[in-house]
């Protein structure tokens, strides 16, 4: 190697080395990370993670008060006390620059920037400041959530973050309503925090996950089994190329099917992989009728997948870390609790703080 080449790689060594001690002061130094009484539950939520504003969000198909009413429905069901819920802290800006350039996160202060990102035109037209507080916060709260769940985790053997999710938003990128690498953050902390080595990314709303896939493209420490709708967005060809096992289901995919193949899938993750953490991304955009998911997967169907998950990680003895992701219909909601519900009937999860009632 010639002097002038071996100089550039200790120089690049050397800036790589520096990133990393400043990644690992941020983590060190953040407070998302405290400690939760054990009378509260690992189930995380604010009422900030709802994004309501002049009726603007009703816009974008998604549908932005869902994480509010899932825990309205557990609490109305008698499953989960009001008082034993998580509230996160909001990720702040020393967080976010965890995995996300000051660059990408300056552009954010443009309103036509995140109105691209949320897919609704209108919020162009609005003051940067009342974007910031309607949209962004929500994010920011909801990222906190995804990233403590991995200590509660650890800690109790599961958690589930009520929002987060937000798996086409890479470090330098955003897009299809994901503003912030949620998935990726929540990794970067447990490595460090939690002194973890091996995370497995379960991804399985309809849409490839095609931001934490460019996130961890050259990191051996993380294996993604994304189970994905091909003939829909993100058409991310280049990010599939990082998926580790790739499970195709088209269009018109019924419940059988679907099931069937995550099975497999599973079977296979286990032998190949054997992870200290299970990162979930259980978007319910597959189930039948969703506009843009475009899979027929029954709320039944959305049970099973959730508890064959939830068995695989419990039989390996894994810590899992579940996030909600995409449902674009109102029964969404009414799914995920009933799936919860299900969990904690089956004795996969505890919904009972340490006080012995809910």
């Amino acid at each position: 190697m010639s002097t002038a080449s071996s100089s550039s790689a200790a120089a690049t060594a050397a800036t790589t080395t520096e990133a990393e001690t400043l990644r690992r002061n941020r983590i060190m130094s953040s407070k998302l990370y405290f400690d939760v009484p054990l009378s509260k539950v690992p189930l995380i939520y604010s009422p900030s993670y709802d994004i309501a504003f002049l009726g603007i969000e009703k816009l974008h198909p998604f549908d932005s008060s869902k994480w509010g009413r899932i825990c309205r429905f557990l609490i109305v069901d008698g499953a989960l006390g009001k008082s034993h819920i998580v509230e996160p802290l909001e990720a702040t800006k020393d967080d976010l620059l965890v995995v996300h350039p000051e660059t990408y996160l300056n552009s954010l202060k443009s309103s036509l920037t995140v109105s691209i990102i949320v897919e609704v035109p209108p919020v162009a037209l609005l003051p940067n400041c009342l974007v910031q507080q309607k949209v962004l916060h929500p994010f920011r709260k909801q990222v906190g959530g995804s990233i403590l769940a991995a200590k509660l985790a650890k800690e109790r053997g599961w958690a589930i973050n009520v929002g987060g999710g937000f798996h086409h938003c890479s470090g330098d990128k955003g897009g299809g309503f994901c503003v912030y690498a949620d998935i990726s953050l929540c990794i970067h902390y447990a490595f460090i925090r939690l002194n973890i080595s091996r995370v497995m990314i379960i991804d399985l709303d309809a849409h490839q996950g095609n931001g934490h896939e460019k996130d961890f493209s050259n990191d051996s420490r993380v294996y993604i089994l994304d189970m994905y709708n091909p003939d829909i967005y993100p058409f991310d060809y280049e990010a599939r190329r990082y998926i580790n096992q790739k499970v195709e289901v088209v269009s018109g995919t019924a419940t059988n099917e679907y099931l069937t193949k995550l099975d497999e899938a599973l079977k296979v993750a286990g032998h190949v992989f054997d992870p200290e953490l299970v990162v979930y991304n259980a978007g319910t955009d597959v189930l039948d009728g969703d506009p843009l998911g475009r899979l027929k997967i029954s709320p039944d169907g959305i049970t099973s997948r959730d508890e064959k998950v939830f068995r695989f990680a419990r039989e390996r003895n894994i810590p899992l870390v579940m996030l909600t992701s995409g449902g674009y219909m109102k029964s969404s909601a009414r799914v995920i609790a009933d799936s919860i519900v299900n969990l904690s009937q089956k004795g996969l999860i505890d919904m009972v703080g340490s006080s012995g009632k809910n």
